[in-house]
């Protein structure tokens, strides 16, 4: 007889993206009756958001116990500083870029406290993943962590946040289409796990935002579909438990990159050529590809500061190496020739690598 095994995954709690959110933070918190908060922030937020932010609070009744501006992602710093936060907290909420939030995530990891998420730029699907991205030995490591007990976007925030935010969100999305490829190439080649739920709905993220016509990246439009995508992407690696459904090739030649360059660029904007590139060498949608990021401004924004050509050369040569038992398109020899070659060949790469 089959035995019968269903998996039970997590989501958010809170879940609000729309204009004025920062107004309502206290309100979300008080609803699900946290009282006692340790907040922590991302350098500038305080001066660009602190007044609503702080008001939005303090209408609630809601106390800043700890608070905390994040530089810092070393992972033993944060395992040790989230010790001092007192244990009165209950609840852990991280505002602002990446840093703040993948450090107060880890910090709810580490304490068993629930986590929101409140992101202001779109730089990638991190602030609902159930993963954080840490210092390590020096080295920068996708560690797990724990998905957000809520979520909430003001999407008013994000229309202000750096172009380089949110082209780098739109390469971290479109990812999608790669890594779904070499998560089904995995299955077929080493029996590798598969979920199809997980595979959907990373899939939807994709398809959400290239039926979306309206390609103007400072519109609330475009970044509610580009939130949203993020978020449900976050969401499918929930699902299958591991990173395979946002995650292939492409990551691991911007891994790779994070090694070998001094300067790396923001994670998505690597990530976005990389998705080019192997969408080529699958041939997977290498047009639909093409033409989303040439219609955002992303090629021509990549081009303005070009990644350097000798160092994506060799982390295309190094990424097979960077996960073990990680099948992907680079996993035979003969496709990091043909993307090699396609580097020195194509019109864009040779505009945005040089």
């Amino acid at each position: 007889m089959m035995k019968f095994c269903q998996k039970q995954i997590l989501i958010p709690s809170i879940l609000k993206i729309s204009k004025g959110e920062l107004n309502r933070v206290g309100k979300y918190l008080k609803e699900k009756e946290f009282t006692n908060i340790a907040i922590f922030l991302s350098e500038g937020i305080e001066e660009l958001f602190g007044e609503k932010i702080y008001s939005s609070l303090e209408s609630s009744g809601i106390n800043v116990m700890h608070r905390d501006v994040i530089s810092d992602i070393n992972i033993e710093n944060i395992i040790h500083n989230a010790f001092k936060i007192p244990k009165s907290v209950d609840v852990l909420v991280g505002i602002g870029g990446g840093k703040a939030l993948d450090y107060s995530k880890y910090c709810a990891h580490v304490l068993a406290l629930p986590f929101v998420s409140i992101p202001t730029s779109t730089s990638n699907d991190g602030f609902c993943s159930p993963n954080s991205s840490l210092l390590v030995d020096g080295k920068r490591k996708t560690v797990t962590a724990k998905i957000p007990y809520g979520v909430i976007v003001d999407i008013e925030a994000v229309q202000t946040s750096p172009k380089s935010c949110i082209y780098s969100g739109i390469g971290d999305l479109i990812s999608k289409v790669t890594a779904g490829y070499d998560w089904l190439k995995a299955v077929e080649v080493t029996g590798e796990s598969f979920n199809d739920f997980a595979y959907l709905i990373a899939e939807n993220t994709v398809s959400d935002i290239l039926h979306y016509k309206n390609h103007d990246i400072r519109s609330a439009e475009f970044l509610y579909h580009l939130v949203n995508s993020l978020l449900m992407s976050g969401i499918a690696m929930e699902i299958a438990g591991f990173s395979r459904p946002a995650s292939g090739s492409e990551h691991l030649i911007s891994h790779a990159l994070d090694q070998i360059t001094k300067t790396p660029a923001m994670h998505g904007i690597q990530v976005g050529i990389a998705t080019y590139i192997c969408s080529y060498i699958q041939d997977n949608r290498f047009k639909v590809v093409k033409d989303f990021l040439q219609s955002t401004g992303f090629f021509d924004f990549v081009a303005e500061k070009p990644l350097n050509k000798e160092e994506f050369i060799e982390a295309i040569r190094t990424a097979p190496t960077i996960k073990e038992d990680f099948y992907t398109i680079l996993s035979d020899k003969r496709n990091i020739e043909r993307a090699i070659e396609f580097i020195q060949t194509d019109p864009i790469c040779l505009k945005c690598l040089q």
